[in-house]
């Protein structure tokens, strides 16, 4: 072996200290399609993730969830979303759910390690007592708001302010768009870090889910594109464009830049119906089909060696935690469902997850398909994958289009079976033709399945009132 190569070794088992740890900025964009982003679609408007993406690693074959709590779960417990009850649909509010408190959390394990954890966005794990909400789990601040989604401009839902500044309501921001005030706050928090810590933050932005608003400077950048909601949309993507490059400007005026280490993706595959867009990958938010489970996403920064390529390696939400743990130094926890990959990231070599549950879910209706498995190359659907269905390119014209929806049948059939490596697309599907290797992922998905948890998703609680709490969601009525 070099001495270059055991001198590496050397340093890797090392325990680094606060200030050799890397910053760590872990960005969410909220119903991001696949096609969404410059650097897959040139007619989007996306310089600065672009840039980011380009010049560091490409993840094709990254998996989240459907929807958008069961992947907030897999990032910040790394487990599957069936192992902690939050596999059906999301937690609405009024629900008295959260991601269990026995998890440890993603910012906990940072801490841990040093660092100064921060929080600003959409948290959609739970809020019916304080210790499911944000600074009782891990995080130093939170600026942000506690439920799926909200206006972006009166920081509202169901008529009623979500907006916190850590644990008291914040009143001050009505008129203002999410994305400027989420910016200002990651800029505030950028300039005034203790540097002889590490910082973690932690940024699920509310772009671009629903409800479609965004200034209209940034919806006059597309002309071209004849459809208001398709228009309004991409805006939206570019000002989410333009916070990622406030976020990541701010790092370089502080000389943090350097040595930040930045994840961004996607939570769930886009919408169709709301003018997202997945070509040329099947499906779409809410289905198990691959356009509702593969996701956008990249990551850029120090620590990797090999940049301005793609990796092609499966990598499953669950496995964010114990990665960015790794990469700061730390060692991840052998409990849960996740595992490390940055050493295979940095080098290239094949991914050590060779199988993951797309999902579980037993419910009578179930919003976000009902089970499906990744073996291998080869990925089998039992029963309803969620809607809808198709092959769609983006919404340009004049007229909103319209999707096809699924009919649900309850249980297993039918299945479909797919090899993903050579059809992504899943246009061929292999179920009558491979038998054998039905039977084969069938079983191993009943390995699995005998660990799961049942849906936690009860009906909504009157005591989760806001007219009982100042016309706010607030914790504390569970």
């Amino acid at each position: 072996m070099e001495v270059r190569q055991l001198l590496a070794l050397f340093l890797c088992v090392l325990p680094l200290s606060a200030a050799q740890r890397p910053n760590i900025v872990f960005i969410v964009a909220d119903d991001l399609g696949w096609n969404d982003v410059g650097y897959r679609n040139p007619d989007m408007k996306t310089p600065n993730i672009d840039k980011l993406a380009t010049e560091g690693i490409i993840f094709e074959n990254a998996y989240v969830q459907p929807l958008c709590t069961p992947s907030r779960t897999a990032f910040m417990s790394g487990m599957y979303p069936f192992h902690a009850g939050t596999q059906h649909a999301t937690i609405r509010r009024g629900q008295a759910v959260c991601v269990p408190l026995n998890y440890t959390f993603l910012p906990q394990e940072l801490k841990k390690l040093g660092y100064a954890t921060h929080m600003i966005g959409k948290w959609h794990l739970g809020f019916c007592k304080w210790e499911c909400t944000p600074t009782y789990r891990g995080f130093d601040t939170f600026f942000g708001y506690y439920n799926g989604h909200e206006g972006y401009f009166n920081h509202s839902v169901g008529g009623y302010l979500d907006y916190r500044d850590n644990e008291l309501p914040a009143r001050n921001y009505s008129g203002e768009y999410s994305a400027y005030t989420f910016t200002q706050r990651a800029v505030d928090i950028i300039h005034q870090h203790n540097v002889s810590e590490p910082l973690f933050m932690y940024l699920p932005y509310q772009n671009v889910h629903e409800p479609i608003e965004v200034p209209k400077k940034y919806e006059d950048m597309y002309p071209n594109v004849i459809n208001e909601g398709r228009r309004k949309y991409s805006g939206m993507v570019s000002a989410l464009d333009e916070a990622v490059g406030n976020v990541t400007q701010a790092l370089k005026d502080r000389g943090l830049f350097e040595n930040t280490l930045i994840l961004f993706t996607t939570d769930n595959g886009g919408p169709l119906n709301v003018y997202a867009n997945n070509w040329p990958l099947r499906g779409a938010k809410r289905t198990i089909w691959e356009g509702g489970t593969r996701g956008a996403s990249f990551m850029y920064g120090v620590g990797l060696q090999r940049i301005q390529t793609t990796y092609d390696g499966v990598i499953h939400a669950v496995d964010w935690k114990p990665t960015l743990v790794s990469a700061a130094g730390g060692i991840p926890e052998t409990t849960i469902d996740g595992m490390s990959h940055w050493d295979s990231i940095d080098t290239a070599s094949p991914s050590s997850r060779t199988e993951f549950i797309y999902n579980i879910d037993d419910f009578e209706v179930p919003d976000e398909g009902h089970a499906g498995i990744r073996v291998g190359d080869y990925k089998l659907i039992l029963g309803y994958p969620g809607g809808p269905d198709g092959w769609h390119k983006p919404m340009n014209k004049t007229k909103d289009e319209q999707y096809e929806t699924m009919i649900y049948i309850k249980g297993d059939a039918p299945v479909h079976l797919f090899n993903i490596r050579e059809d992504p697309t899943e246009h061929n599907d292999l179920a009558q033709q491979m038998p054998d290797m039905v039977a084969k992922l069938r079983a191993r998905f009943e390995d699995y399945k005998k660990t799961m948890v049942p849906a936690n998703s009860p009906k909504q609680d009157p005591a989760a009132d806001p007219r009982k709490y100042g016309n706010i969601w607030t914790p504390g009525w569970c």
